[in-house]
């Protein structure tokens, strides 16, 4: 049986040869097999798709909107009470884990207020409305270390061009508050923001795994992690190829993105 399965994976082959085999396989779109369930590691992918992306984009979305926010009025109010509430919640946010967070968030909101569901997931096919509140609490847990870290990035960045003597002079042309934050020094500033930001998106497969393994939601992260309890290795490689590519795709975009921020870079 050793043999004939050795045989089927072609572990026979020197390795040069195996690895030649997988590469134009995985060009082709052929990811393998799994070995615990037979079933093409593609399809078992796209079956976990939709909880996994779902959970993403929300909490990019909930972390660009609080962290890019919060860092504006940490810097309009630099040193304020404002600035120093931010900066605690930030330095909390980078401190807490995922995991911690997710179990506080349950017992706060699940089991003693009973406002949210503990665990699962419900597909947007069922209603827009159980699909949102079944990823509400996942979505928060995920989302509040991204947000500080965008926060932190953001405070930062705005500060720094705050500073410049451009802003000093459309401050003294009478220009309103909201003409130089969001006009002049957000445009400036979001070199470091957009840069900050392709990065969290990207290094979204770390917290998913966490965060859907917590709140039981049958996404990517999940099988990733029945993959390695089970030692299926083609699911283990499959999505770790897939992710990579993503992260390349999305550090493109962002850096695609800047000649839109800044035309200087352009030239």
């Amino acid at each position: 049986m050793i043999a004939g399965i050795r045989e089927q994976l072609g572990l026979n082959e020197p390795l040069p040869v195996q690895f030649v085999h997988w590469a134009l396989s995985i060009l082709s779109g052929d990811f393998g097999t799994s070995i615990f369930t037979g079933l093409p590691v593609l399809e078992l992918i796209s079956q976990r798709l939709e909880p996994t992306v779902s959970l993403s984009i929300l909490t990019m979305i909930l972390s660009v909107t609080m962290g890019v926010s919060f860092g504006i009025m940490a810097a309009w109010q630099s040193g304020g009470l404002i600035d120093r509430i931010l900066t605690v919640f930030a330095t909390l946010g980078f401190s807490v884990p995922v995991f911690v967070v997710g179990f506080f968030l349950i017992y706060l909101f699940a089991i003693i207020s009973h406002w949210l569901p503990v665990q699962g997931y419900r597909p947007i096919d069922h209603g827009f409305g159980p699909w949102l509140v079944h990823l509400i609490l996942p979505t928060v847990a995920l989302s509040l270390g991204y947000i500080a870290f965008i926060a932190r990035i953001a405070r930062g960045s705005m500060l720094e061009v705050l500073s410049e003597d451009y802003m000093r002079t459309a401050a003294a042309k009478g220009a309103s508050s909201y003409a130089m934050l969001f006009h002049h020094a957000l445009k400036n500033a979001g070199v470091p923001i957009l840069t900050v930001i392709g990065l969290s998106f990207a290094s979204l497969v770390g917290g998913v795994v966490i965060t859907e393994t917590v709140f039981n939601i049958p996404g990517v992260g999940r099988l990733v992690v029945d993959a390695i309890n089970n030692r299926d290795y083609p699911i283990i490689q499959g999505v770790l190829i897939l992710v990579s590519a993503l992260y390349v795709l999305i550090n493109l975009a962002v850096d695609l993105s800047y000649t839109l921020v800044d035309p200087r870079i352009r030239y």
